[in-house]
């Protein structure tokens, strides 16, 4: 409560100096113009809200959305412009999106993946789910690659010592980027290991998001990093009401000398190793993978670090030895293949397409025996919630973990409301008993599985930035089949007769379903 109270302490002078410049800026005009400022404003905002209108049902985006913002411009339209102009378009991102495209250029992903991509042999196993994968490297630069050896980690505790243990071998770099860090035993934990390796020369940095950990982590956090030769950097700082403050970083990535990779749902703090209790036993999950998949992950971390910091990363610090290049860029032969594929990627809210929305709803479709989902919030777009249903329709296994004792409630609820059309359909729903569900994950017919930061949720799909791991024919696809079995054993299934159906009930859900592009 101290940080946020300190945060907002920062924050409240720089809203009151831009009202206060609002106020003086039309007050004056107004004098200027006797009075008639006002009738000005109301006759460019009614325009401005017409053509935000059109513009909005021109675009390619998810309908859902789209009608939000189309009833609060008709309803409000000189508040639903300004709100559109600062919340609503894609454009209020763009200082984001100019730093990340620079560093893209100055670092690209491409120039590692050139070499590398599978998709043409993927294709030749399984030739549509093929063409799905290379999609995704064509959206978003990263390759289809040969997987080399994962580890599940069916709750977070069982991460934590593989972590420690890693972190304690680094010789090169240690690079970390979350959502949350909070102090603990958790993160007190790493630091220390941090600490002995950075003093032992290897270059330690750490990325946390400023809002993500608002209320856990402070400026003199990330000072005393400093002071003790990590470096460290929040992402996109709260320190002014801007029109990027919808796009947090909610990427979980820790890599170890380019070789070792971890990712996940579990943030830094105690409650995703249970070493404290919040909302239940925390069940959430994680991995490890070593080889070409973890050199994506660097990637991903230097993209965003060179973007926005002036110590930059050289090309030179994360690539090998010219003598090991050669053996480091080879494409592996298909009988080399002995682990299946691997395809990290990360979401952008930058991007003209939804790169986790179209895959999700692209397994869904090609799925022809089983789909099961983890996931902590369920606030589905219409393109994917249609997925679901004619999955389950032609009958196809589509089952969703959901928590059972939620975190925020009125997410829950808001949740729990798409629960009635998915059950008519046949999607079988179960809420995890013992506690709180975090985990976000995809099956699919024994075959396909993706694991990661993303939620079925508007924020994961469609603003925040995200990171993620599509698995084809790995060890690591039945790891988690075997886990979601388990947990399933822990869950209630939920049946139609749990569902309220009064007509206030449905009349607070649909209200809800409007809003839910906003929550």
């Amino acid at each position: 409560m101290k940080r946020i109270l300190g945060r907002i302490l920062i924050v409240i002078p720089a809203i009151a100096l831009q009202i206060a410049w609002y106020y003086l800026l039309f007050g004056g005009l107004d004098k200027v113009m006797n009075g008639h400022l006002s009738t000005l404003i109301d006759g460019v905002f009614t325009v401005l809200a017409v053509l935000f209108v059109l513009s909005i049902i021109m675009r390619r985006d998810e309908s859902s959305y789209k009608l939000l913002w189309v009833i609060v411009i008709l309803v409000m339209p000189i508040l639903g412009a300004i709100l559109y102009f600062f919340l609503g378009n894609k454009h209020t991102g763009q200082g984001l999106k100019k730093k990340l495209e620079r560093s893209a250029k100055e670092f690209s992903v491409r120039e590692y993946a050139k070499e590398k991509d599978l998709s043409e042999m993927l294709k030749k196993d399984d030739l549509r789910l093929g063409q799905s994968f290379q999609h995704v490297y064509d959206t978003t630069g990263f390759p289809v690659l040969k997987c080399d050896t994962t580890r599940y980690y069916p709750f977070g505790e069982d991460m934590f010592a593989d972590m420690l243990t890693d972190l304690k071998s680094a010789e090169k770099f240690i690079f970390i980027e979350y959502f949350i860090i909070e102090p603990g035993k958790f993160w007190g934990g790493l630091t220390d290991v941090l600490i002995e390796r950075a003093a032992a020369g290897v270059d330690v940095r750490v990325v946390y998001d400023d809002l993500g950990s608002i209320a856990t982590y402070s400026a003199a956090d990330f000072k005393e990093l400093t002071k003790k030769g990590i470096k460290c950097i929040p992402f996109n700082p709260l320190l002014f009401l801007t029109t990027q403050l919808n796009n947090r970083d909610h990427r979980k990535i820790t890599v170890i000398d380019g070789h070792i990779a971890y990712s996940g749902g579990v943030n830094l703090a105690d409650e995703y190793i249970n070493e404290k209790e919040k909302f239940g036993r925390w069940k959430d999950i994680g991995f490890r993978v070593t080889g070409d998949g973890a050199g994506s992950y660097t990637y991903m971390f230097a993209e965003f670090w060179n973007a926005f910091s002036k110590d930059k990363i050289g090309k030179n610090e994360i690539t090998p030895p010219d003598a090991l290049m050669q053996e480091y860029v080879a494409k592996p032969k298909p009988e080399d293949i002995t682990n299946g594929y691997i395809l990290p990627y990360y979401d952008s809210p930058m991007r003209d397409e939804h790169t986790s929305n179209v895959l999700y709803t692209e397994i869904l479709s090609l799925a022809t025996d089983f789909v099961w989902f983890y996931t902590p919030y369920l606030i589905l777009g219409d393109a994917l919630f249609d997925a679901f249903i004619r999955a389950a329709e032609r009958g196809v296994d589509v089952r969703i973990i959901m928590p059972g004792i939620p975190d925020k409630k009125m997410i829950f609820r808001l949740s729990r409301s798409y629960y009635r059309d998915l059950l008519k359909a046949g999607v079988k729903i179960y809420e995890y008993t013992p506690g709180f569900v975090h985990a976000k994950a995809v099956i699919a017919d024994d075959k396909v599985a993706g694991i990661g930061t993303v939620n079925l949720d508007y924020r994961s799909l469609f603003l925040h930035f995200e990171c993620n791991s599509l698995f084809y024919r790995s060890d690591i696809v039945q790891s988690l089949k075997e886990d979601y079995l388990t947990t399933q054993g822990q869950c209630r299934e939920i049946t139609s007769a749990d569902i309220n159906n009064g007509k206030l009930y449905m009349l607070v859900d649909s209200f809800l379903r409007v809003l839910a592009p906003m929550l």
